[in-house]
């Protein structure tokens, strides 16, 4: 079996030199290149749906008691969310509100995905959807315009 020099060198060495060939490869293409921007739009925009959702979740999780329970049993899948040891805490009713970002984001994408399967999303739209969507989160996020939330979370 002959040996190359290339197969001489060390791992790291033809890892590297592999590395900087890797934006070569991007501009070359793909030789199956996408022909419509939908699925890749629906990604995105259900991404920051899925944030915009996990504050609306939060604020009436705040406003109504009854609600934080159900949403904290929600998310009683994920380990941590009830925890006596003081010392490792518990991850409370948050465990739920990200079970509802979670199942927000999956239900979004899926409808999104179908809906815009074959379709060229325009940029317009998708940089609208992720401008509003995110902004909106954000400022509910903003103790000044809704005082009945805590500074921190519950």
């Amino acid at each position: 079996m002959q040996t190359t020099k290339r197969d001489n060198l060390p791992i790291y060495v033809r890892a590297w030199n592999g590395l900087k060939q890797f934006p070569k490869g991007l501009a070359n293409g793909s030789a199956n290149p996408p022909n419509s921007s939908g699925p890749a739009a629906a990604a995105l925009v259900s991404a920051s749906f899925s944030c915009l959702a996990l504050m609306i979740n939060q604020h009436f999780c705040n406003i109504f008691e009854r609600w934080d329970q159900i949403i904290w049993k929600l998310g009683s899948w994920i380990p941590g969310t009830y925890n006596d040891d003081p010392i490792q805490g518990q991850i409370g009713s948050y465990s739920g509100k990200e079970t509802v970002m979670l199942l927000a984001w999956i239900a979004t994408w899926i409808g999104l995905s179908l809906l815009w399967k074959n379709r060229n999303v325009p940029f317009k739209v998708i940089f609208f959807c992720l401008f509003t969507f995110i902004t909106a989160a954000t400022v509910m996020s903003w103790h000044p315009l809704f005082p009945y939330m805590p500074l921190m979370g519950n």
